[in-house]
């Protein structure tokens, strides 16, 4: 299972020790939230030395299995003061896979200001000062970092967003082509980053031997039915590819659960002209790329490099929720100004969910007009200046709201809520109201049955069935995490009773278990028992598993409301 390697921010020094047995078995997700629980006091301020901040590749991640190169990363969120795992693609998780490093943590907290960043290569560690790093975007960093290191190699850094310790902040990875294209979003842990002092994290795999496979024969075949069941799915195989995560924004605002001017209806006039549909017309037109992979190995590559009207690059990684959350929310129009805002976020380092619902707050509460790209352009940039009203909207939509006097606040548990509209998609409701995360679409994705008939058709609209729709999708969505692989696989494995258990042939094969499908459910089941646990140790109760009141009002298209009670809702993770 390989070593973790521990990294100590104060003293500047590493070591390497064996995985004990408590956490033997596990990866991703399942060792991060697993660590967080036995080694980070529930109750310790999430920028304090307490805190920890831990990566962990998947136990699939490192070798050939399609689309297994997601790496999560953990620790207590200074966002909603719980528990957190934040997942993104890249280079890095197949890096430290392939350097035997099960997990990297981060520990205590320097008492200087000076950052520092960390080299991981076949045969040293360093900590280095960052030197005129600090105060840099990530495009900056990364550039630089490619140019110093090689091009390739994996960078996790933090922007502006991070030094500053807002609580919006992300960590970025570099992509395919060396940009801050890939995000460790949700939660805040670009400031866990920044508190500890490190400015960025160099992974170079260069001589590290291949991932032993136990039994290369059975792998291969397994490999080759997943790679089959990916890419003949209608979702993963050809909607993705074609025009990336945005091509829900036209099923999703038909469907009528497209949240519109802060949740106020569920279908945006202007869906149209920010739709994947458009993404893909005006990418084709400007040179850019409509279908590039977010990490090597993936089949599906949903992700894209979107140019502006010059033809000159813009930005990439461009997904549904960025266009949601500075679309439709803020109901700016303009796909130019939205996807700057999103190079933004990529720059300063901050997550595109949180950033754009705050400045829909920041509209709610009259700071800038509703629909105003460049307002919205100007009042983001304030971040990167290390202003006051930057660091307003960078510590996110409840610290927005509260400066600006505003009580419809769209969020669970002090996180944003995401791209569909939980009276509408309740499926996702339920997941928003009670993933230990926060509100979170990827926890357990709902709209699957709900608006894609996907793995069964379940009425968005009622009640009926959507607990456990949720429940079961939060189950498996934390063992695809603690695998290593991306939720967008979930697409091809509802729909083919083959899935799960090729996923199993692939991790006996890897290891030379004989695992069953049981076992992931086990899996699923115990990582969120781990994440429960240690948000009731910080003081969370049933009352933080619901909606705010605004869910209370009618909804239209299809007039519906909010219409769970507690008692219903605290069944959704009792296992």
């Amino acid at each position: 299972m390989g070593k973790l390697l521990r990294v100590n921010t104060k003293e500047k020094t590493f070591g390497f020790e064996e995985v004990p047995e408590a956490y033997a078995g596990l990866g991703g997700r399942a060792l991060t939230s697993k660590m967080i629980l036995d080694e980070v006091p529930a109750t310790c301020h999430p920028l304090g030395k307490a805190n920890k901040l831990i990566f962990s590749p998947g136990l699939l991640t490192g070798s050939p299995a399609a689309n297994s190169g997601r790496l999560s990363a953990g620790a207590k969120s200074p966002l909603t003061g719980g528990i957190k795992e934040s997942n993104s693609g890249g280079y890095a998780s197949q890096k430290l896979a392939r350097l035997g490093i099960a997990a990297l943590v981060l520990e205590d907290k320097p008492e200087e200001d000076e950052f520092s960043i960390i080299v991981i290569n076949n045969d040293s560690v360093e900590v280095l000062p960052a030197g005129d790093l600090t105060n840099a975007g990530n495009y900056e960093v990364m550039e630089k970092l490619w140019q110093k290191y090689g091009k390739n190699v994996a960078v996790i850094s933090i922007g502006q967003a991070g030094e500053q310790c807002l609580k919006g902040a992300s960590m970025n990875q570099a992509d395919l082509n060396g940009r801050p294209g890939r995000a460790h979003g949700r939660g805040g842990l670009g400031a866990v980053m920044g508190s500890k002092k490190i400015k960025a994290i160099v992974v170079d795999d260069k001589g590290a031997p291949r991932v032993e496979i136990k039994d290369p024969e059975a792998f291969k075949a397994a490999n080759k039915r997943w790679v089959d069941m990916l890419k003949s799915h209608p979702v993963s195989g050809q909607g993705l590819p074609s025009y990336g995560t945005a091509v829900l924004v036209n099923l999703v605002n038909e469907a009528g659960a497209f949240p519109t001017k802060n949740f106020r209806s569920g279908r945006f006039e202007h869906a149209q002209d920010i739709s994947g549909e458009k993404m893909a017309e005006l990418i084709e037109q400007r040179g850019g790329v409509t279908t590039e992979g977010c990490h090597p190995g993936c089949v599906i590559k949903c992700s894209n490099v979107y140019h502006d009207k010059d033809g000159k690059y813009l930005t990439s990684g461009f997904e549904y929720e960025t266009i949601w959350a500075f679309g439709a929310h803020t109901t700016i129009k303009e796909l130019d100004d939205i996807a700057m805002l999103d190079r933004l976020c990529d720059d300063f380092g901050l997550d595109t969910i949180e950033m754009g619902v705050a400045i829909g707050i920041a509209m709610e509460g009259g700071m800038i007009p509703w629909g105003d790209g460049k307002a919205a352009i100007d009042l983001l940039s304030k971040v990167g200046d290390f202003a006051p009203e930057g660091k307003i909207i960078g510590n996110g939509s409840v610290f927005t709201g509260e400066a600006l006097g505003v009580d419809r606040i769209p969020v669970v548990k002090k996180q944003a809520l995401p791209a569909y509209d939980p009276r509408s998609c309740k499926g996702v409701g339920v997941t928003y109201a009670t993933t230990p995360m926060g509100a979170d679409h990827t926890a357990g994705y709902g709209v699957t049955a709900n608006i894609l008939s996907v793995g069964g058709t379940i009425d968005p609209c009622k009640k009926e069935g959507n607990i456990e729709l949720s429940q079961n999708l939060q189950v498996a969505t934390a063992a695809i995490d603690a695998a290593g692989l991306c939720l967008f696989i979930a697409f091809a494995i509802l729909d083919d009773e083959d899935g799960v258990p090729t996923i199993v042939d692939m991790l006996n094969a890897r290891y030379g278990l004989t695992l069953t499908p049981n076992d992931i459910v086990a899996l699923g089941k115990s990582i969120l028992n781990n994440e429960k646990e240690f948000n009731r140790k910080a003081g969370f109760t049933e009352i933080d598993d619901q909606l705010p009141e605004m869910f209370n009002e009618t909804f239209p298209p299809h007039n519906t409301t909010w219409d769970f009670t507690l008692e219903e809702l605290s069944e959704t993770l009792k296992f």
